[in-house]
């Protein structure tokens, strides 16, 4: 059958050479790759002993902040649960008690507040639609791995901040670990010198 565009080429095999059938040289070769590598700059960083910091625009682990009095800042509005196109967000709202006034900020606040790490897309999209600014993403963090899928709920308990943190996307209290490195393996902080609430340093 005469092919359509006749450009068809016989294809004889070709036999191979004494050097390509004991296959050494083709072995050299690859040892000679591979050994080159040995000498190179190293790429990689043995995580999670070291790690490297993440850029200014990165979007992390969420945190639900405090204001300067240590008051929870979110009212349960259920603003971020809205605009969630995964659907990961729920909560459950609740009427604070005046014994409760220095633990949260308005009169309505969330009694349940908790994040599907699994449906999360990490887009920011619950940040931008708080009007009270009460949930941020950090730019230091990633929701740990786990072999427990009820471990990437994230209640209230992962998600508040500990002490108020001055800086909009900083977890008040330090990250989940404090110190962060670098390729050079100098030790860094992300908090050091950080003025917090009540005359607390980092």
């Amino acid at each position: 059958m005469q092919s359509l565009t006749n450009r068809a080429k016989p294809v004889a095999p070709k036999e191979m050479t004494f050097m390509e059938r004991i296959y050494l040289p083709a072995i050299l070769k690859g040892m000679t790759v591979t050994i080159k590598h040995f000498f190179m700059k190293k790429v990689t960083i043995r995580y999670p002993e070291i790690k490297k910091m993440f850029s200014k625009t990165y979007r992390g682990l969420h945190v639900l902040k405090k204001d300067e009095q240590g008051r929870e800042r979110c009212t349960a509005c259920g603003l971020c649960a809205l605009s969630c196109p995964a659907e990961a967000i729920t909560m459950t709202a609740a009427e604070r008690t005046p014994a409760e006034k220095h633990l949260y900020k308005e009169e309505k606040y969330a009694a349940v507040y908790e994040i599907n790490m699994l449906r999360c897309i990490f887009c920011g999209l619950c940040e931008e639609a708080c009007p009270k600014e009460a949930i941020f993403l950090t730019s230091e963090e990633i929701a740990p791995a786990n072999f427990d899928r009820g471990d990437f709920i994230y209640g209230k308990d992962k998600l508040v901040e500990k002490v108020h943190g001055p800086q909009g996307k900083v977890r008040g209290g330090g990250p989940l670990d404090k110190n962060y490195y670098h390729g050079n393996a100098q030790v860094t902080s992300a908090f050091q010198n950080l003025e917090l609430s009540n005359n607390l340093k980092v």
